[in-house]
């Protein structure tokens, strides 16, 4: 029972549990809230019957719901009437209010088209305005752009080309980045490294036009500086003359105003002529426009290539310098191919130190010097090579002068042209064998033309005329009356102003050589010397073969005694300008000038002396070389000398050297042996006995054969040994032997009384 009781508990406690569930699923699907898809699995998933029991539980709250509306319509219902019943009377008169709204709606619509037009043509306004203030603002940024295009443009096409650059530059750094947005300036931008490489190409065709320029007009700058290098030298030295002549100008009254008036006259003409020349002549800037160069400069600077420039620049100019620097083949033939060459290379000079002076860094004083040095390397080689050509000697004068205004004309623009005026020194040579060659001609032209008789002179006038052209004088010969005859042919007057028209010719090359006129002279009295000796004696040498005009054996005998007789006396000369210090401590290591002056003078004598016959050339030798040992023995042994120290014996060896040295370079051929060194074997041996000291030796070996000094005379080595003993004495020049070794004074002392003792005995045999 019990157990049937808690069945029946258990079913109903089932049931409510059932019911509980369908109302909490009512409850869900009311909720609207939570997925019905859930709610209904949630109820057919349950007993079969649970489907019937919730459609159930489902009528009966739609029942219940029902009761609950129809018990609020109950309780609502007479307010619904009212509402309804209100409504109804409200209904005319929104009839009424509708047509009032409607009519109101039509008037106001009508009214307000209007307002809406003018407030859609005030938006338009409106907009349009605003389009227009930025249209404005945008054009203030661009117009500046296009204004420095339109410039650019314009500069482009006036050739204003660095003005260009610095335009380009603006626009690129300031104007351009403001309005980088817009299509125009993009094309700008690409457009201007075109115009940039366009400028470059427009510049270096500028540049190639100048170079060609200045390639044709090189002659005539050159022409033009140096014209004004001669006008200022002439100028200058007009000045200075002027200056001179006021400076020694007398000091009377009358005449110093007349001098000044004279003076100023001829300075004014000077300036006046000066004046003139510079109207005429034309400077390198006015016959070259450097522009183009001033101007590619700076373009390729302003673009960062100022060194391809540069390097560009030198490397045409070299090339240029080339070209100038090469010589026509015919140049030598007219002094006006010199003058073309040497104006051509003068220009290009001038041109290049303008360009060093008017620019920074194009050209610098290192490449100038280095392009100068090569082209004078050149020039001189060059001038060697035609001058050797040339065998006019006007030419060659010709020559010299333009080389003088050439090498003038660049030392004023600063290049050095030391080495142009020692090639003078060499084409003066050339001039002088020319002249040498020239006077050849005219000396055979008069020899042959002469008659070789005596001149005849009828009376004073005429013989005035002879000794105008010779200054001939003999006082016998001026006692005589006229008509007499001078002891000469014309060809003596003739040959003598032949010889001064050479002097003259030589001089005129010596002008403006920037030389000394000791130079001067030394170089005339050598050229007068091979017009003597070589040309003179050569012409003379065949005159004297030919056979029309034979001489007698008594006349070529004093003919020959004249040469031995005027060479000795030309050594006479040297002799005499021989200047020893007697007193000197120690040699000067190299031989004396005199001396080496009379060898040279020698030497190029007894070269002419190979047309005389052998035994006169070899006659004349000996004794030019007898002649001179003897001249220096004397001036060893002249009474006048007191004093000899050992540094003056040690000079006078030198000199002696150079003499043997030239006896033995066979002056004139036929010599045997040593047969020429004879001639100084006296001196030779005197010399050695002193510088050796070896006193022992030739006292013991005197008198001998074989005496090493055998040609020592006792007298001559007594003399000499005394003047070094006087010598000693003032000078204490034996002093190192009395504190070395004292009994070397005794030596002396005793080489002193064998001396005199042998001197004593050579006397008494005699």
């Amino acid at each position: 029972m019990a157990t049937k009781s808690s069945s029946n508990l258990s079913e109903l406690y089932l049931e409510e549990k059932k019911d509980q569930i369908y109302d909490n699923a009512l409850a869900e699907i009311q909720s609207f809230e939570l997925p019905l898809g859930t709610t209904l699995r949630s109820v057919y998933d349950d007993q079969p019957n649970a489907h019937q029991r919730f459609m159930e539980k489902l009528d009966a709250c739609i029942r219940n719901h029902d009761r609950e509306i129809e018990k609020m319509c109950n309780f609502h219902h007479q307010g619904f009437v009212d509402a309804i019943t209100e409504l109804l009377k409200v209904r005319a008169d929104a009839e009424k209010l509708k047509v009032q709204v409607t009519d109101t709606n039509r008037r106001l619509q009508d009214a307000g088209k209007e307002v809406i037009a003018q407030t859609e043509e005030i938006i338009r306004c409106r907009v349009q305005q605003r389009n227009i203030t930025t249209v404005v603002e945008k054009l203030q940024l661009c117009l500046p752009v296009l204004e420095m295009y339109s410039k650019l443009k314009e500069q482009m096409n006036v050739k204003r080309y660095y003005s260009a650059l610095k335009t380009m530059e603006q626009l690129e750094n300031l104007y351009l980045p403001r309005v980088s947005q817009y299509r125009f300036c993009q094309i700008m931008i690409e457009n201007l490294p075109k115009l940039r490489e366009e400028i470059k190409e427009i510049s270096m065709s500028d540049l190639k036009d100048f170079l060609e320029s200045i390639r044709k007009h090189s002659d005539r700058i050159g022409e033009t500086a140096m014209k004004q290098a001669q006008q200022q030298k002439t100028f200058n030295t007009s000045l200075q003359k002027q200056n001179n002549v006021n400076y020694g100008r007398n000091m009377h009254l009358g005449r110093s105003r007349i001098l000044e008036s004279k003076n100023e006259i001829t300075l004014k003409r000077t300036f006046e002529e000066d004046d003139e020349h510079e109207e005429e002549v034309l400077t390198a800037q006015d016959l070259v426009d450097f522009s183009p160069v001033y101007r590619c400069l700076h373009i390729y600077s302003v673009l960062g290539d100022g060194e391809i420039f540069e390097n560009y620049y030198r490397k045409q100019r070299r090339k240029q310098a080339r070209l100038v620097l090469q010589p026509q083949s015919s140049m030598h033939e007219t002094v006006e191919g010199y003058r073309r060459y040497f104006s051509q290379i003068v220009g290009f000079f001038v041109v290049e130190d303008h360009i060093l002076h008017v620019t920074q860094g194009l050209v610098t004083r290192t490449y100038t010097d280095e392009l100068w040095n090569m082209a004078l390397s050149k020039i001189i080689a060059v001038l060697r090579t035609h001058s050797s050509y040339c065998s006019d000697p006007d030419l060659v004068l010709e020559l010299k002068n333009l080389i003088v205004v050439f090498a003038d004309t660049l030392q004023g623009y600063g290049f050095p042209v030391n080495r142009l005026f020692d090639l003078l020194f060499e084409i003066r040579d050339q001039y002088n064998e020319t002249l040498l060659k020239k006077w050849s001609v005219l000396f055979r032209d008069i020899f042959e033309a002469d008659n070789y008789s005596p001149i005849p002179v009828a009376n004073e006038e005429e013989y005035k005329i002879v000794i105008s052209k010779f200054p001939f004088q003999d006082p016998e010969l001026d006692k005589q009356s006229f008509p007499k005859k001078l002891p000469m042919s014309q060809s003596v007057p003739q040959i003598y102003i032949q010889v001064k028209e050479f002097i003259y010719a030589s001089l005129k090359f010596s002008e403006s050589l920037h030389r000394s006129s000791t130079e001067i002279d030394d170089m005339l009295r050598k050229s007068t010397n091979l017009l003597l000796t070589r040309t003179l004696s050569s012409c003379l040498q065949n005159l004297i073969k030919k056979p029309h005009i034979g001489l007698t054996e008594d006349a070529r005998h004093a003919a020959e005694g004249e040469i031995y007789t005027k060479l000795n006396q030309k050594i006479d000369e040297f002799i005499q300008i021989a200047d020893y210090d007697w007193t000197m401590s120690e040699s000067d290591g190299r031989a004396s000038g005199y001396l080496m002056d009379l060898i040279n003078f020698l030497r190029s004598t007894f070269q002419v002396f190979t047309h005389l016959p052998g035994k006169v050339a070899q006659t004349a030798c000996m004794s030019a070389c007898q002649h001179l040992s003897t001249s220096l023995m004397q001036m060893l042994l002249d009474n006048e000398l007191k004093q000899i120290s050992m540094g003056a014996i040690q000079q006078f060896n030198l000199d002696v050297i150079q003499c043997e040295l030239f006896a033995s370079s066979e002056p004139v051929p036929g010599f045997q042996g040593d047969t020429l060194q004879l001639a100084f074997i006296d001196l030779r041996q005197l010399l050695d006995l002193f510088m050796v000291w070896d006193w022992s030796t030739y006292l013991a070996d005197y008198g001998q054969a074989t005496s090493k000094y055998l040609r020592v005379n006792p007298s001559t080595a007594l003399t000499l040994l005394e003047k070094m003993k006087d010598s000693s004495k003032k000078n204490n020049i034996f002093a190192q032997f009395r504190k070395n070794d004292r009994d070397k004074q005794k030596l002396i002392e005793t080489v002193v009384k064998q001396l005199r003792s042998l001197v004593n005995g050579m006397s008494q045999h005699t």
